[in-house]
């Protein structure tokens, strides 16, 4: 351990997370640990866990927030932003958010409903008419597979809980998607709107019938649509407006302004136990991807966005605080807890847990196997970053880095772990 490490290792967490950065979007208000009911000390074995992460090269750099009854205990950066640039990770660098995008666009939906614009129970041809009539794969035995006839039509609740039939490209039918263009999660090197994409998706074989599985895919994408024509806005204006600006998300967007470029964090690939590689410039999936240079056309709501922790923590307390912040109301407290109920039964089919609009929620502790409270919600990102909400402990949670694959990294639990144990009230 070198001396100056060694002298940062010894400096209190509290006064760590306030001079991480000097460029910080507006924040949650900061306090010590011991203020929120959380203790220091054990906060350092979380601290030591995700140094020994860049330190074995399972990670290049990461961020953590932590929050609690409304304010930040902890903000720690780790790692490297930019490993062959010696460029030191700081806590407002900008991370590719990935899935992470469609928590904004289900808030952007309930707004709409809240505006009464339109109600989730509509069908999507209420506003995207190429959904009127939709087909589905079904294989048949032996191989190959039949195109019959959607039994209903799509809801947006249905595309709210994934249970549209909906999924990225690779089921089924694959070879037409594929024959279309149109798979995988990545979309920010198409010089098209995303409405010309969405219209295109309606045409080709769904992989299940509407409502009766869940299929994580372009769900969220279509509904990116469904603001626009409900809103009369384009999505990232919709996004921005009603949602980013009232919250003072400073930082977040579909695409880099160049002059931030400095701020994006690097993205990199872990395969297997091998050690981190930078991943390729361009796209697509497991690249650099085209946030800065690219066509810039392409809004895509399920996968597309850009923001920094600090951002992304403020948009989360809005949701701990029943749909406003800082005197400013989102969203309301009635579409707040419509969100986080569990919407699907045993259709999302993981022990333990239930899907609400937009997100999975903890409807029982035991079967995961790791602390927590019933009663949270939250998803993740392709590139491995994650977030959760537990109302429960008042607690806000988001861990951002740029890892596409990262194979046999356990940084997610054990953030969980150490995060739960810390606290003492």
């Amino acid at each position: 351990m070198s001396p100056v490490r060694r002298r940062t290792t010894l400096l209190p967490l509290f006064l760590l997370a306030l001079t991480a950065s000097a460029t910080l979007a507006q924040s949650l208000p900061r306090v010590s640990p011991e203020e929120v009911g959380v203790s220091d000390v054990r906060l350092q074995k979380l601290t030591d866990a995700f140094r020994a992460y860049v330190d074995r090269q399972q990670l290049a750099g990461a961020v953590v927030l932590l929050a609690r009854d409304g304010k930040v205990f902890y903000n720690q950066a780790f790692g490297a932003r930019d490993r062959e640039r010696n460029a030191a990770m700081k806590t407002d660098a900008i991370f590719r958010i990935a899935s992470q995008s469609k928590a904004l666009i289900s808030v952007a939906i309930m707004v709409l409903q809240d505006d009464g614009r339109l109600l989730i129970t509509d069908p999507v041809s209420k506003y995207i008419p190429e959904f009127r009539r939709t087909n589905v794969a079904v294989a048949k035995d032996g191989g190959g597979y039949d195109v019959v006839p959607a039994r209903r039509q799509i809801t947006l609740r249905d595309l709210l809980t994934h249970t549209a039939g909906i999924g990225y490209g690779q089921g089924v039918a694959a070879d037409q998607w594929q024959a279309a263009g149109i798979q995988g999660w990545y979309f920010a090197n198409r010089a098209e709107p995303i409405a010309a994409t969405v219209a295109r998706i309606a045409a080709l074989p769904m992989d299940a019938q509407p409502g009766e599985k869940f299929v994580y895919g372009y769900n969220t994408d279509i509904l990116g649509v469904v603001v626009e024509r409900a809103s009369g806005m384009p999505l990232d204006q919709f996004i921005r407006t009603r949602i980013t600006e009232p919250l003072g998300m400073k930082d977040t967007y579909f695409y880099l302004p160049p002059a931030q470029r400095d701020r994006l964090a690097t993205v990199y690939s872990r395969r297997d136990t091998a050690a981190l590689t930078r991943a390729p410039d361009g796209c697509c999936m497991e690249a650099q991807g085209e946030y800065v240079d690219g066509p810039r056309q392409s809004f895509s709501g399920g996968a597309g966005i850009l923001s920094t922790a600090t951002d992304y923590a403020r948009f989360l307390q809005m949701l701990l605080n029943g749909g406003e912040l800082d005197g400013k109301r989102v969203l309301s407290r009635k579409s707040v807890e419509l969100m986080t109920a569990d919407h699907t039964g045993t259709i999302y089919n993981t022990p333990g847990m239930g899907f609400g609009l937009g997100w999975w929620v903890v409807e029982d502790i035991g079967p995961r196997g790791l602390p927590g409270s019933v009663g949270e919600y939250g998803w993740g990102g392709a590139y491995h970053s994650t977030y959760w909400v537990d109302p429960r402990e008042r607690l806000v949670v988001v861990y951002m880095t740029n890892l596409i694959p990262a194979a046999q990294v356990d940084d997610q639990t054990k953030l969980r772990t150490l995060l739960y144990q810390a606290l003492e009230k």
